[in-house]
């Protein structure tokens, strides 16, 4: 075994070192023939960066002739077999706008739209380049509406959708987490608004019977603690609310939840009525005396500047 071993390796020692003079040689060539045939052989035995090298140097040479066009598909899939998606999607687009009637036109619109896809990233990071493969694959499905490669586009979208789905959802629980021990305000507002949109923009999520229980969750927390002049109309919205929640969901997980939130809603409801009621009889008993001190001994009514309610 290891006389063998003395004898192969050397062997395969100069096979490598008389492949790599041989790439040498044919990157100092300018014989674009010698070149373009050289680079297809590559090709086609994967070794896909040397051909990528020697086309860089023959494409600009055979641009505008039969034999860019195969050199042209060719370049697209050697950076796609190198996972360089995005250079891969820039070459596979050129090419369609390129050779549109090419036989290899379908192929390329959907292997840009594909090398988008597979570059796109998780859920939890910018999802840019997710929508920019949305985009390509919807195009490469109105133009070849009958291609064989539509399922799996189909598919490619429902997955990209998920992707956006769980980035709102993720975004939207951010939001409730940020409410936490937090006083009343912005993020308050920006939680229940982004609730409201997420079920606009995914009706059918399997996220929406939580969300809409957080919806109730938090507008009965914000009413509670917001301010006197805003907070009748706050906790009448969070049982607005409950009510839509208990008519959508009758058999939620979380309906003893919510009828908890109702009730310590409409307790404080109520208390606010009362609170309400005895500061307007005593704001119209204050502007009873004040009018009777503004009658003059006379008769006459003294002009006095108006107490103002602080609205904030």
């Amino acid at each position: 075994m290891k006389k063998s071993l003395q004898y192969i390796l050397p062997f395969l020692l100069l096979i490598l070192i008389s492949s790599c003079g041989q790439f040498y040689k044919l990157e100092k060539s300018t014989n674009w023939e010698e070149l373009y045939n050289a680079a297809n052989t590559y090709y086609q035995e994967e070794e896909y960066n040397k051909a990528i090298i020697l086309y860089d140097k023959v494409l600009p040479v055979i641009r505008g002739s039969e034999r860019a066009e195969t050199a042209d598909f060719n370049y697209a899939y050697c950076h796609f077999r190198t996972k360089r998606y995005i250079e891969a999607a820039g070459y596979f687009n050129t090419f369609y706008q390129t050779y549109n009637r090419s036989p290899m036109a379908e192929e390329a619109m959907f292997m840009n739209a594909y090398s988008l896809y597979l570059d796109s990233p998780d859920y939890n990071l910018d999802q840019k380049s997710s929508r920019d493969a949305v985009n390509a694959i919807q195009l490469f499905i109105n133009k070849f509406p009958e291609s064989d490669s539509y399922e799996r586009a189909m598919a490619m979208i429902d997955d990209l959708q998920k992707r956006f789905e769980e980035k709102a959802y993720q975004e939207s629980t951010m939001y409730l987490r940020l409410t936490e021990g937090l006083y009343p305000g912005d993020f308050y507002k920006a939680c229940i608004i982004n609730f409201q949109n997420f079920a606009k923009n995914y009706p059918d999520s399997q996220y929406n019977e939580e969300l809409a229980f957080r919806l109730v969750e938090v507008a009965s927390a914000y009413g509670e603690r917001s301010v006197y002049l805003k907070k009748e109309d706050r906790l009448k919205e969070a049982l607005a609310f409950a009510e839509q929640f208990k008519r959508k969901y009758p058999n939620s997980k979380y309906l003893d939840k919510v009828n908890v939130e109702v009730l310590k809603t409409t307790k404080e409801y109520e208390n606010h009525l009362v609170l309400k009621k005895d500061y307007e009889e005593r704001l119209a008993k204050a502007k009873l005396e004040e009018d009777q001190k503004a009658v003059s001994p006379e008769g006459e009514k003294v002009i006095t500047i108006p107490i103002t309610e602080n609205n904030n």
